[in-house]
């Protein structure tokens, strides 16, 4: 029968398209993928109610990172709706799901919508001066991945604005849980605009390039595609202090140079006294 793989876009419930609300209405089972992103204050349970139908399964980290097998072996006979925040293929991992359906004869359907790599341009940089999107992991003691400031860097030699994807922690276990079996999950942990500067900030600190120094602009965004979103520009420290709310967060570092449009429409979002 058929996957259906479909992008929810990045509001509320409403954002579904009506392609893909009629295929999750006629699907035998659907699943929410609760792993790489989330509908802030939308679980399952509403989305259920929101789309009329009687159920909607979590998708989590280890359905997914399982290969979604019991998924897969559902598809082979029922339609099936998988269904997951922004668009559907935006994350290496739902382009593997797709791959494993393809590779059992599944026939695999992708219903888009909007997501975080192009409702950036609310924030008013223009999209095909973007360059490599990257993510900004949290640190832990002994794991300190600085990955994404050469990425970065490289950006900014090419004089392009960076799309920063930042971490998220849904039903993570520790160590010790994990070692003993026990399926104890830690509280729910969202990456802010601040913490991922602060990370940036300690790398600048130790390498001292000036690819992220403190007069470097940036866009903190949270909560994109929602009707409380917020949107501020201006240098690195100014806009670490600012109070963006609840997340999920977004940091976008620019360019070296911008332009006068991309200036103009980023000071409708001030954020302390950017350069004019």
């Amino acid at each position: 029968m058929v996957l259906w793989m479909i992008g929810l876009g990045l509001g509320d419930a409403g954002d579904i398209t009506v392609k893909g609300l009629e295929a999750v209405r006629k699907s035998a089972f659907v699943y929410l993928e609760a792993y790489t992103s989330i509908l802030p204050g939308l679980g399952c349970e509403d989305l259920a109610k929101a789309y009329g139908v009687k159920e909607i399964l979590e998708a989590d980290r280890e359905l997914v990172e399982s290969g979604c097998e019991e998924m897969l072996q559902r598809a082979e006979g029922e339609d099936v709706s998988f269904l997951v925040v922004g668009d559907a293929l935006c994350a290496t991992t739902h382009t593997d799901l797709w791959l494993r359906a393809h590779q059992r004869g599944i026939d695999v359907r992708i219903v888009h919508n909007a997501s975080v790599v192009n409702a950036v341009a609310v924030c008013g940089l223009q999209l095909y001066r973007f360059g490599e999107t990257v993510s900004v992991p949290y640190w832990t003691d002994d794991w300190r991945p600085a990955s994404f400031y050469d990425k970065i860097a490289a950006n900014r030699r090419n004089d392009l604005h960076t799309l920063c994807l930042l971490d998220i922690k849904v039903k993570e276990q520790t160590v010790e849980n994990l070692m003993r079996g026990k399926k104890v999950y830690e509280p729910p942990r969202f990456m802010t605009v601040a913490q991922a500067l602060e990370q940036l900030r300690e790398i600048e600190k130790e390498r001292q390039e000036g690819v992220i120094d403190e007069t470097v602009e940036v866009v903190g965004i949270a909560r994109l595609g929602r009707s409380d979103q917020a949107v501020v520009f201006g240098q690195r420290d100014k806009v670490a202090e600012a109070d963006l709310g609840g997340p999920l967060h977004s940091l976008v570092i620019c360019a070296r140079e911008l332009h006068e449009i991309e200036r103009e429409i980023l000071h409708a979002h001030p954020c302390g006294s950017g350069p004019a």
